[in-house]
């Protein structure tokens, strides 16, 4: 069966997790139905069970919440999807930070979480919402933080950082285990400093999902392509 994981993150203490975790094996794993279909494609939900509610879904998990416990989230890995037990070792070298969420508990293939309240940056784009330095600097410092702890920060974008009241969060760390270089954020700060600032920011502009997903859609054949160039820079 694996192992089960008690976590204490610095000063988190949550006297509701016995209650909670007991609410997951009664009724959200007896349930629930979720598959990964193909590796590069969201988690399909078939069927969420009363009264959890399904709050989104990433390749190879989903996320759930319920209504007696508001400040939890309850991730589940798909059958035979990895990234569980790199996920529990993450959340243990990060131990508690205000930028990242925190492990509470974590048994085979579900973690549960604090839930993080915010706005994606993609969807302030899409929203019209300012996003100021702040929260740009905000998640600067906490991936530093996540270096200095023996982390690799990866595939941090605009869909998985968010804006909470000013300041910045990371909401997706399941890859931090992975050493592989990656520019992502360096890529979405470089937009910001040099198109987002100048240009948009006070300005109260919607940018159309079409303009967003094309313009991920040429991100990702430069990446592509930068990947073959000599040196690789």
């Amino acid at each position: 069966m694996g192992i089960t994981v008690e976590f204490q993150s610095g000063a988190v203490e949550y006297p509701g997790l016995a209650a909670l975790v007991q609410a997951i094996y009664d009724s959200l794993l007896v349930d629930l139905k979720l598959a990964s279909l193909r590796p590069h494609d969201p988690v399909v939900v078939y069927d969420t069970p009363y009264p959890w509610q399904l709050l989104g879904s990433g390749n190879y998990a989903a996320v759930f919440a319920h209504p007696d416990y508001p400040q939890q989230v309850v991730k589940v890995y798909a059958p035979g999807r990895p990234g569980w037990q790199q996920e529990v070792e993450v959340y243990r070298r990060l131990g508690d930070h205000p930028a990242f969420s925190a492990c509470f508990y974590a048994a085979p293939h579900f973690l549960v979480l604090k839930r993080l309240c915010g706005v994606t940056l993609y969807d302030c784009l899409l929203q019209g919402l300012s996003i100021p330095e702040p929260v740009i600097l905000d998640i600067d410092n906490a991936l530093a933080f996540a270096r200095q702890r023996g982390l690799f920060p990866h595939d941090v974008h605009g869909r998985n950082v968010m804006m909470w009241q000013g300041q910045g969060l990371v909401v997706d760390i399941s890859d931090f285990l992975n050493p592989e270089p990656c520019h992502a954020w360096d890529d979405v700060k470089r937009g910001y400093y040099w198109l987002y600032r100048p240009l948009l920011l006070g300005h109260s502009m919607r940018i159309p999902a079409l303009v967003l997903d094309q313009v991920r859609a040429l991100y990702r054949c430069y990446r592509a392509c930068k990947k073959l160039l000599p040196g690789n820079f």
